[in-house]
């Protein structure tokens, strides 16, 4: 059996001492792209963020390219997720100050690794080639969430994770924002976690899981 890219084992996770989920298992490979479903409030967005390290577990493991990112400090969490992750969320997060170009090009800089050709190539991969000057209040709801994906792959991330990525857009906008996102990851040999209540999204997903509180279910 191949090494997985990610090798999520026996993931738990409680608040104020209530159990949210616990049992959690998930393996990817590259190019893998998977839907979570699950009730409001049953921790998808915590699941996520437990993953990337944003958020401790009470049990269980996450592995993520052969590192045991539940082992780091939060120093080397922060380290790694700057490398090897990208974050594409409902909000998008662009800042309003900064250039379509400059937004996505944060996470290269970050890394001390500023390269304009790989920011234009990105933003032509995601149709927004020629746009790179203009500030995030100028485009539309879907050119905006297009720049977050864009960011999100500027620097070769191994995993992405998307937190209801279409959930703010009108149904042919979030198709056409799954087709960008799942030919880029299918291209950079990246996985996908995508974290939605939209089951048209979760149906373009290699598989999808139903998460709940003793963790996930085909």
């Amino acid at each position: 059996m191949t090494t997985p890219l990610v090798d999520v084992r026996g993931l738990a996770k409680a608040y104020s001492g209530q159990p949210l989920f616990s049992g959690v298992d998930l393996r990817l490979d590259p190019g893998e792209f998977v839907a979570v479903l699950g009730e409001s409030g049953v921790g998808k967005s915590t699941l996520l963020n437990c993953m990337a390290g944003l958020d401790t577990v009470d049990a269980g493991t996450v592995w993520i390219a052969g590192h045991e990112v539940t082992s780091l400090d939060d120093t080397q969490q922060a380290l790694f997720r700057r490398e090897h992750l990208g974050f594409v969320f409902q909000a998008f997060h662009v800042l309003p100050h900064l250039s379509v170009a400059h937004n996505v090009a944060l996470p290269l800089l970050l890394l001390h690794r500023p390269d304009d050709a790989r920011v234009a190539d990105v933003l032509a991969a995601v149709g927004l080639g020629g746009l790179g000057d203009r500030l995030p209040q100028t485009l539309s709801g879907g050119q905006l969430q297009r720049v977050a994906i864009a960011r999100a792959l500027v620097h070769h991330p191994v995993l992405i994770l998307a937190d209801e990525p279409t959930g703010n857009l009108d149904p042919a906008t979030a198709a056409r924002v799954m087709d960008v996102l799942m030919a880029q990851v299918r291209e950079q040999g990246a996985a996908c976690v995508l974290v939605t209540h939209s089951r048209h999204a979760a149906a373009r997903a290699d598989r999808v899981h139903i998460l709940t509180g003793s963790g996930l279910t085909h």
